[in-house]
């Protein structure tokens, strides 16, 4: 078997393309959205805006700033890769879908990881809402996380995954 074998290029294709996607919405939003302002698209349901959030996905722990906070993310999210990159070394290659999903997590925080080395915060731009009810806004690295999450979750929990 080759070294960088396929399992390997889905991962980093996989990855790539999620930090790819996320970085140029980014960039995007930044260039031609003010701080702070918004452009509705589908009126009362959904708006596109220029978010810095300091907190984790979906503003968690976004409440005040501090150097230690910015510690704990990129301390954390290099944590979690490492963890994910050990896990998907040992997952059999019939769990493609699986493997998918684990490399959706780590091009998403690949993408937010970026920005906070960079910028000490999170550009968000996806913003749903229902009248006064707003879900926290989000980018494209927090939803491959989200999706990530969902595969890994239902694998856990309908799929025999080896332990």
């Amino acid at each position: 078997m080759a070294p960088f074998s396929s399992k390997w290029t889905l991962l980093f294709g996989v990855s790539l393309l999620v930090v790819v996607l996320d970085q140029v919405t980014k960039a995007l939003v930044t260039a031609f959205i003010p701080l702070n302002g918004a452009i509705p698209v589908i009126q009362g349901f959904f708006s596109i805006v220029h978010i810095q959030n300091p907190g984790g996905a979906f503003g968690f722990l976004s409440a005040g700033y501090s150097g230690i906070k910015r510690v704990f993310f990129l301390a954390g999210t290099l944590f979690a890769a490492v963890l994910l990159l050990v896990l998907f070394r040992r997952l059999p290659r019939q769990y493609v879908f699986l493997r998918a999903g684990m490399a959706l997590i780590v091009g998403g925080a690949a993408g937010n990881f970026m920005d906070r080395v960079r910028y000490g915060s999170v550009v968000d731009f996806l913003d749903f809402y229902w009248g006064a009810l707003h879900w926290p806004a989000f980018n494209v690295a927090d939803s491959a996380v989200t999706a990530g999450a969902g595969i890994f979750l239902f694998h856990l929990i309908f799929k025999k995954v080896p332990g």
